[in-house]
């Protein structure tokens, strides 16, 4: 079986596995390619669960030697003390965290010339604000969405998990599971883990056949963590 080209161009991911480029990431690889130079303290990145926003902010985190924070820390801890030295951060989850911390949060790091890195699953004019000053600076933040990755991404993901593994795969086994899996990088992840499990417990190769023993009726494979 021949191998399965990847026509797809690889950026490096400061010190972690290359990061793959296709039109549902390019826009927001594109904004982040910017930094510091963004028209606004904050960010906001946008996309479904397993679409690659926590990938995306790792290399962000890395870039800018920015804390990582969760709504539930805002909630308990004063932005002063989160933050330290601190001039950058992602904020996951944005759209839950509670509002005066962030509006603080963000004056923060606006006076320090700082940035703020806000993933969520929608953008904030879909939000519940109800305090006018943080509507308002979040509305003005620019917005890069991510969308789930298509067919050439998600096969090129695959080949490259199988490769992180040091395991090679035919053509025919990347089109069997992209038609079968659900279309994230969570899913991806979860079913090379599986076959490759399978393959070791078993002694046999990854083929198709496998795959199918596998895969069983659990199209749509996901759960684990994004990519």
């Amino acid at each position: 079986m021949g191998q399965l080209p990847l026509d797809l161009p690889h950026r490096p991911a400061l010190g972690r596995e290359d990061f793959l480029v296709a039109p549902a990431n390019a826009e927001a690889v594109a904004w982040l390619d910017r930094w510091p130079q963004w028209p606004a303290p904050a960010l906001v990145l946008v996309g479904p669960a397993g679409s690659g926003k926590s990938h995306l902010a790792q290399v962000f985190v890395r870039r800018a030697a920015a804390r990582v924070l969760a709504p539930e820390a805002l909630a308990r801890t004063a932005p002063p003390e989160l933050l330290n030295n601190a001039r950058a951060v992602v904020l996951d989850e944005a759209e839950r965290a509670p509002e005066e911390p962030l509006l603080h949060l963000y004056n923060m790091l606006a006076e320090r010339r700082g940035h703020l890195l806000l993933l969520a699953r929608a953008p904030p004019a879909r939000w519940t604000i109800a305090l006018a000053d943080l509507r308002s600076r979040l509305l003005a933040a620019p917005v890069a969405a991510l969308a789930p990755p298509d067919d050439a991404l998600l096969a090129a993901v695959l080949v490259k998990l199988f490769a992180d593994r040091q395991i090679q795969v035919a053509a025919e086994l990347v089109a069997f599971l992209v038609a079968r899996i659900e279309r994230s990088f969570a899913a991806a992840q979860s079913a090379v883990a599986a076959l490759d499990q399978a393959a070791l417990a078993s002694r046999r190769r990854i083929t198709v056949r496998l795959a199918r023993d596998v895969l069983g009726d659990r199209e749509g494979m996901g759960g684990g963590t994004e990519f």
